[in-house]
């Protein structure tokens, strides 16, 4: 029974540690997508590295407004994978909000991505919402060059408190942070 117990022992010891073995660190430079790629992965299936070009990693853009002439007051300037084919597996991506005077950024959550945001012109009341069991709001008036963290899958949101435009950007810890507006979900299903 002893010898069982200790076979036991080593197995699973050796199973555990063969089991958390991986390398996180890219294998390669970059994995520019392949958006012509038919295969489905988790993620976007990478181009030969040969192939790559400088646009591979360019957006264009960032300076023009967003259109703010719609119920939100708000536009939302997306760079992510689908814009730069060049962040692919890069774990980061990134967004241009505007922001009509009242104008709002409703709440929505990122389930694969925490957000960091600054404020380049205006003033923002933003915050976000704990989860169970406390659920409490945290919040904060933003000026011109402060800068917010909305952690990781939180209800987060934002508003233009000010009486002109407002204008900010934000990075993302995901190549596709993916987004969930709560009222869309909730009552738009």
């Amino acid at each position: 029974m002893e010898k069982m117990k200790l076979f036991l022992v080593v197995f699973l010891s050796l199973t555990a540690s063969l089991t958390y073995a991986s390398d996180p660190s890219p294998l390669q430079d970059f994995c520019v997508a392949d958006n012509a790629s038919q295969l489905f992965v988790n993620g976007k299936v990478c181009k030969d590295p040969k192939l790559a070009q400088a646009n591979d990693f360019f957006f264009a853009g960032l300076d023009k407004p967003g259109n703010t002439a719609n119920a939100l007051g708000s536009r939302v300037t997306q760079v992510n994978v689908a814009q730069i084919a060049g962040l692919n597996t890069l774990g980061i991506s990134m967004v241009r909000i505007d922001y009509a005077p009242g104008g709002q950024n409703p709440p929505h959550t990122h389930p694969r991505a925490t957000e960091i945001l600054t404020v380049l012109e205006g003033s923002l009341y933003v915050g976000f919402v704990t989860s169970n069991p406390d659920n409490r709001l945290i919040t904060k008036t933003l000026q011109k060059g402060d800068v917010f963290v909305f952690p990781e899958g939180l209800i987060h949101f934002q508003q233009n408190v000010g009486y002109n435009n407002a204008v900010a950007i934000a990075a993302l810890s995901s190549q596709n942070p993916g987004v969930i507006t709560i009222a869309n979900a909730v009552f738009g299903s």
